[in-house]
């Protein structure tokens, strides 16, 4: 089975912790960005030393996430973070993110099964923005909406 390197189109997200079966449809995205984790710095210097100063470690700090799909009108995701944001009534939740790949069992039938191949599990995420991409009558695309969200960390499952 063929799994490296595993192709990044290959996606899903599932929200999780709350009544999601009206919404399950709506986590369909075209992208998802801002798994990232750095650590932050800050700098010490040493009286009497003037040849360097001292890196310390402080803390991990998470960029946002932020996901983007086809505009869906009527979205209870879209409530979420308008709730949140207009609001102030701000739930978090927490997110899955599944890079998937296909185990094949015999390459000469059909896929036995989708499976996550690697799983982030994002916690507490709460709305920050939403935003809907440009109108261009000289551009003929899909109208985009994204949602960027605030969260604590992640966690690698796979």
């Amino acid at each position: 089975m063929r799994t490296y390197p595993p192709v990044s189109f290959f996606f899903d997200v599932k929200l999780l912790g709350r009544n999601l079966d009206k919404i399950e449809a709506e986590t369909r995205f075209q992208s998802v960005s801002g798994l990232t984790v750095e650590l932050q710095t800050e700098s010490l210097v040493e009286g009497g030393e003037n040849r360097f100063e001292h890196i310390l470690p402080i803390h991990a700090k998470y960029t946002p996430l932020t996901l983007k799909r086809g505009l869906v009108k009527d979205s209870q995701l879209v409530k979420w973070c308008s709730d949140a944001i207009l609001n102030f009534d701000i739930q978090p939740m927490d997110l899955l993110v599944n890079l998937l790949h296909v185990k094949r069992t015999d390459s000469s039938k059909p896929p036995d099964q989708v499976e996550p191949l690697m799983s982030w599990k994002v916690i507490n995420a709460w709305p920050r923005k939403w935003s809907v991409s440009d109108f261009d009558a000289e551009k003929s695309s899909v109208a985009i909406e994204s949602l960027e969200l605030n969260y604590h960390y992640f966690e690698t499952m796979k």
